[in-house]
């Protein structure tokens, strides 16, 4: 658990990787030590009857999209940090936060949380057996992998792998936000 000592005012810190990568995790060590809010698409799928693990339409991860840019916009008016915990692929979503950031005259950072799809799968069948979250099913995982939109080299990111320490991607983050 990481402490939180400073609060970084007007911030978007998107968080990028495939399921199963970590992101959930990352975003909450990150808004606590930031004194941030989380945007979860996963949250905002569940508030809204959906379960992305079963597949969910484009139009609908696209209102969901939107939902998270409108609970941002709100929280960027008031001068707070904001991490969004999703996917953040393809690279027009990406893209749609730079620019909220930029129309809010706020800081941002993307956060590339990279694994190794073995250890997504070997995470991804470790979740079934206990189903600390809901269960993706082979067939979107699939797609997903497949679909998965990395940054491209003229995208300013941070970049971990899973070997990581939280400590260290707290570090970088603050260091971004403080340029």
């Amino acid at each position: 658990m990481i402490k939180q000592d400073v609060q970084v005012p007007g911030a978007v810190v998107l968080l990028m990787g495939r399921s199963f990568s970590g992101k959930s995790t990352v975003a909450d060590e990150l808004a606590q030590a930031l004194d941030a809010r989380v945007l979860g698409y996963d949250a905002i799928n569940a508030e809204r009857g959906l379960r992305g693990g079963d597949g969910i339409p484009v139009e609908d991860w696209l209102r969901t999209n939107t939902v998270a840019h409108s609970r941002a916009a709100v929280l960027l008016d008031a001068d707070l940090t904001v991490v969004v915990d999703d996917t953040s692929s393809p690279r027009f979503l990406r893209d749609e936060w730079r620019q909220l950031a930029t129309d809010s005259r706020a800081r941002f950072v993307l956060v590339f949380i990279d694994v190794a799809t073995e250890v997504i799968q070997e995470r991804l069948l470790a979740n079934r057996g206990d189903a600390a979250r809901h269960d993706v099913i082979d067939s979107v995982m699939a797609d997903h992998l497949d679909a998965f939109d990395p940054p491209t080299s003229d995208e300013a990111h941070l970049h971990f792998d899973d070997t990581v320490h939280i400590n260290t991607v707290v570090a970088a983050v603050r260091a971004a936000l403080s340029q």
